[in-house]
């Protein structure tokens, strides 16, 4: 709405031509703006879960009726958000038929509620995020708030400590938090491996990007490569990068070209963003961009973010990787697109392993599938433990 009020309201003013190229870079803008924290106490959206408002209907002990969509029947584990509100639900346990009582509703399992009540007539969210708070608050884990020094300023992070000499650090991806990692915390824990769970340039308690946009991870690799810098400088031998979204666009980034890349032993990349002129389609279509701007907005990001010209051109060339990477993604997600993850997966075979999670968002593949997740994340660690 507020995008067409913009558009409209210059349109009056400026003249036709002017005011849409206006729009199209305020449209730019807001694409990439990263997120402002809430100030309701819920989690901010996550990039392709705009749509998934759902009303709770009523809840007991266990379970959670709320709206029937196709949201609220996603398979797996997800926590749901709302005003000063976060719980999680794992499987749809039924559906509400015409012949019962509710035949609008689905009830899921709840499994726990974790920061204010669930009450009848609440409008919430679906997330990846399953934890919130620090590792300390949300897991009882052993942590310690560190500050990584940045290119733009210092960096907030946490870090888990743990028996190996091999590090994992975690990047989170488009409109998330470093709370979102922590759905993996519980499994690094369980095989003693240390984990450097970081902010970047544009998250709350980091510096804001130069021109207040995010790049897709073109520019923010930098602040990944500050704490791969990090990490060696506290002990780590090699790191492996564990990226979502942007973040596997980040660690791509940082394999290919930090003077440490010779450190990094592994990838991890969940939904990577290698295909910017169809996720920057998809982000300004989530944040209420008219179709008619679409175009203008893809030449506007391309220009402030300095993102590669042309709509095939990648973000990060295949032929520059030189470690094994665990590539999970699945043909679900409406902002990275899958082509795009086979693509490079075929193009570098000896290297990348490539394990498809049906039915899940972007950004959500463990979510989707906790146990197949973890599980070919375990065997792909093996090596490294």
């Amino acid at each position: 709405m507020r995008l067409r009020f913009a558009a409209l309201a210059a349109t009056s003013v400026l003249g036709t031509g002017v005011a849409t190229l206006a729009a199209g870079r305020y449209a730019a803008d807001a694409a990439l703006r990263p997120p402002r924290p809430r100030n309701d106490g819920g989690s901010r959206t996550t990039a392709g879960f705009e749509g998934t408002r759902l009303t709770v209907h009523s809840h007991d002990e266990g379970r959670i009726a709320v709206t029937r969509s196709l949201a609220a029947r996603l398979p797996g584990v997800y926590g749901l958000t709302g005003r000063g509100t976060h719980a999680v639900v794992g499987q749809v346990l039924e559906e509400e038929t015409a012949a019962q009582p509710r035949p609008y509703a689905v009830v899921r399992e709840l499994r726990r509620i974790d920061r204010g009540r669930l009450s009848a007539g609440a409008t919430v969210r679906l997330t990846p995020q399953v934890y919130v708070g620090n590792p300390g608050e949300a897991l009882g884990a052993e942590y310690a708030d560190v500050e990584i020094p940045g290119e733009l300023g210092p960096l907030p992070a946490w870090f888990v400590p743990g028996d190996r000499n091999a590090w994992v650090i975690t990047v989170h991806g488009l409109g998330a938090t470093r709370e979102h990692p922590l759905t993996l915390l519980p499994f690094y824990r369980r095989h003693s491996i240390p984990v450097l769970d970081i902010a970047y340039r544009g998250d709350a308690g980091a510096p804001p990007p130069l021109d207040g946009i995010g790049h897709l991870g073109n520019s923010e690799w930098r602040d990944l490569d500050a704490a791969i810098r990090y990490a060696v400088q506290h002990g780590a031998q090699r790191v492996i990068l564990h990226g979502w979204s942007s973040g596997a666009t980040m660690a791509l980034h940082a394999a290919a070209n930090s003077p440490l890349r010779d450190r990094v032993a592994g990838l991890v990349l969940d939904s990577p963003v290698l295909d910017w002129w169809r996720t920057v389609r998809a982000l300004a279509l989530s944040r209420g961009t008219p179709r008619a701007l679409l175009p203008l907005v893809v030449r506007a990001v391309q220009g402030r973010a300095g993102l590669p010209e042309g709509r095939d051109a990648a973000l990060v060339d295949p032929a520059k990787l030189t470690v094994p990477a665990l590539l999970l993604h699945g043909p679900a997600d409406t902002i990275a697109p899958w082509e795009s993850s086979r693509a490079l997966a075929a193009h570098r075979p000896k290297l990348i392993s490539l394990h498809e999670i049906p039915h899940a968002p972007h950004a959500a593949m463990w979510n989707a599938d906790p146990h197949g997740y973890e599980e070919k994340l375990r065997r792909f660690l093996t090596p490294f433990m």
